[in-house]
């Protein structure tokens, strides 16, 4: 049973158009491809434990940037979409499931959700560090670069030395949080991706894997969460 985390936003099918809970559909085929059972999590920083009892692995979705006042920085002209519910509640989630030691895949937004819970920080807007768009070059578009995965990271070991990805964030990693190691980078030389190498599994990406063809971080996501329900 693998969790996955949504989104809470407005949405519109058949005659209704108000708020749902939802997430891409790519993440849902993914996990299912990889022989897990999704299971949708809405945010909710309530029954943390019951929702984690029920679980094997979790995935963290994409979305919305995270509020900046999580890293103590003031909110950048370009930072929108923030959501502090979700935040809180994604953060609860990911603390208690890294302290249960459970499999965590996470995923672009995820990824800096992970970063800002072990008291690293965000780039707001990367284009003012690398002076162009080249990873959100169109909103609703994903951006095809390569990552360079680091030598003898958990990340390396599954996708080897270059990777093709899938992009769409504006923001990054700034400092890296504790205990977290820099796993990959983009051509341009920001970080692509970070991993704590005392869980288990415990990776965070910056790009799409669930829109790309290589699914092997999903596969790896199912296999660490069936050991862990083995030894639960």
């Amino acid at each position: 049973m693998i969790g996955i985390t949504t989104y809470v936003t407005a949405a519109k099918w058949g005659y209704w158009d108000t708020e749902a809970a939802l997430v891409p559909a790519a993440y849902v085929a993914a996990v299912e491809r990889a022989g897990g059972r999704p299971l949708l999590v809405p945010p909710s920083d309530e029954a943390i434990a019951e929702t984690l009892d029920a679980l094997d692995g979790l995935l963290f979705s994409g979305g919305s940037d995270l509020d900046p006042e999580l890293y103590d920085q003031e909110p950048h002209e370009q930072t929108f979409g923030v959501h502090p519910d979700r935040d809180r509640a994604e953060l609860a989630l990911l603390e208690a499931a890294l302290a249960r030691d459970m499999p965590v895949l996470a995923v672009c937004r995820g990824s800096q959700v992970l970063n800002i819970a072990r008291g690293g920080d965000l780039v707001q807007h990367l284009p003012d560090v690398v002076g162009d768009e080249k990873h959100k070059h169109t909103p609703g578009t994903f951006a095809d670069h390569d990552v360079t995965l680091q030598e003898g990271t958990r990340l390396e070991s599954l996708l080897g030395e270059h990777a093709p990805v899938k992009s769409h964030h504006h923001q990054g990693f700034g400092r890296v949080g504790d205990g977290l190691r820099v796993a990959a980078y983009a051509e341009d030389g920001t970080i692509e991706a970070v991993e704590d190498p005392q869980q288990r599994f415990a990776l965070g990406v910056l790009w799409h894997p669930e829109a790309g063809e290589d699914a092997r971080l999903f596969d790896e996501l199912v296999r660490e969460a069936r050991e862990y329900r083995a030894r639960s």
